[in-house]
């Protein structure tokens, strides 16, 4: 029973430990992809260099802009050029006059702020359109929040089956023992004399299970890390040894504490002889 409790426990943080290390996944490509959003502003075609760069001074001033980078007319001429043709033929087709405009992208701190900051750059003067793609960062960010909600709400249900199954198999260890804990109360014993070696084997079982299951999370993800670029080209593993740490601590942790904590409970009702 002992084994069994122990494997129960491996097993079952082994599963929360890999749902976790999916959300926090989740959360950080879901972060990546905001922290790509980027606020495209168009200047007018005739604004002089001098003036687009006093433009580029003020909007780094703006507050919760992290970076902003000037794309002038040649190089946006010549991208252009390389996707539809040569650059002569686009000259000659517009009239040897390169129609694009200066263009600033910024990029800034928090996502949540980029309406506000595209706002603001639409009114400096100079400044003919801004875009940041107003339509589908919205849903970007709903679709995020969506993100989170559902991971956090994944990670409540496992947590809570695995207290549960846990608690469960340290009843049915405990419950096999039972005429142990009524004879040693009928010669005399305290409750706290009989409580203690249970409550001590459950804390081992469980820091054993999740000590195992910490390892095997460990040794799988780092895996997946030394091929991600192969196995998730577009999809980068968050590689954070930090947090990696802090949550596998964490596993360990629940797991010995819901060991310990299912020994006391179980063993409550087997005290009153």
């Amino acid at each position: 029973m002992s084994l069994a409790a122990a494997a129960s426990v491996a097993v079952t943080m082994f599963l929360l430990g890999v749902f976790l290390l999916l959300v926090f996944n989740l959360n950080y490509m879901a972060s990546q992809l905001q922290s790509n959003v980027e606020i495209a502003a168009f200047l007018h075609v005739d604004t002089p260099r001098e003036v687009v760069q006093h433009l580029e001074a003020q909007i780094k001033h703006l507050p919760g802009v992290r970076e902003v980078v000037l794309v002038p007319k040649e190089e946006g001429f010549r991208k252009i050029s390389r996707q539809f043709g040569g650059e002569e033929e686009l000259l000659s087709a517009t009239g040897g006059v390169n129609p694009l405009p200066d263009y600033l992208l910024v990029r800034v701190n928090t996502p949540e702020e980029i309406r506000d900051i595209a706002g603001a750059i639409a009114q400096l003067p100079g400044v003919e359109k801004v875009n940041y793609g107003q339509e589908v960062v919205e849903r970007l960010f709903a679709l995020v929040r969506w993100l989170r909600w559902l991971g956090a709400g994944l990670i409540l249900l496992l947590a809570s089956g695995a207290v549960v199954l846990i608690m469960l198999t340290i009843r049915l260890t405990v419950y096999s023992r039972r005429q142990e804990i009524s004879i040693m109360k009928y010669v005399g014993a305290t409750d706290s004399f009989i409580r203690w070696p249970f409550f001590l084997e459950g804390l081992f079982l469980g820091l054993v299970g999740s000590g195992l299951a910490a390892g095997a999370v460990y040794g799988i993800y780092t895996w997946l890390l030394s091929r991600s670029f192969n196995l998730f080209l577009f999809l980068p593993l968050l590689n954070d040894p930090a947090l990696l740490l802090k949550s596998l601590l964490g596993l360990i942790g629940a797991g010995a504490g819901v060991g310990a904590l299912g020994s006391l409970l179980s063993i409550r009702q087997f005290l009153k002889v």
